[in-house]
């Protein structure tokens, strides 16, 4: 099953921009906005949840979890490249896979 979470790609573009001042050098203020938009409930009942605390990303879909750390000297200095490896990586740790789009995070969800 394929899953969108859409998010407000202006407002998330707003934050690489320096509207929103981000010292953190891997585009935390980038993150949460998209970690705004997961909270969602799945057709078959499971809830999908996608949170950030400090350097780790947090995947949740139903019972399973998947984590991944948001690393600039692996993937770094493109924020959207950054955010798209550590979402990829917490999505396959969480048996899904993921893909960072414009405006939008594609999962593909398995049973």
């Amino acid at each position: 099953m394929t899953v969108t979470i859409a998010f407000d790609q202006a407002k998330a573009d707003a934050t690489l921009q320096g509207d929103m001042p981000d010292g953190s050098g891997i585009g935390v203020n980038y993150v949460d906005v998209i970690c705004k938009a997961s909270k969602l409930t799945l057709p078959d009942g499971r809830k999908l949840l996608l949170k950030r605390k400090g350097l780790k990303l947090t995947l949740a879909i139903g019972d399973k979890q998947g984590e991944a750390l948001l690393r600039r000297l692996d993937h770094g200095p493109d924020v959207r490249t950054i955010v798209a490896k550590a979402l990829e990586a917490a999505a396959v740790a969480a048996g899904a896979a993921a893909r960072l789009e414009p405006g939008a995070v594609q999962l593909e969800v398995g049973p």
